[in-house]
């Protein structure tokens, strides 16, 4: 595996959790729920997500 291959893969999942990160926190200030696959992304069961609440 080349070097520039792996650097792309670790760029590419970098900016896949940004954006989801990102998705995730404008759903909760618009008071929407996230999509789950943005929840899943960043390590979110979407089953307890609805549990959380906001303090």
């Amino acid at each position: 595996m080349s070097i520039h291959k792996t650097a792309r893969g670790f760029f590419g999942n970098a900016i896949s959790i940004l954006g989801a990160a990102t998705a995730v926190a404008a759903a909760v200030e618009g008071h929407r729920r996230p999509k789950d696959r943005d929840l899943l992304s960043l390590g979110i069961d979407p089953a307890n997500f609805r549990m959380m609440r906001r303090g």
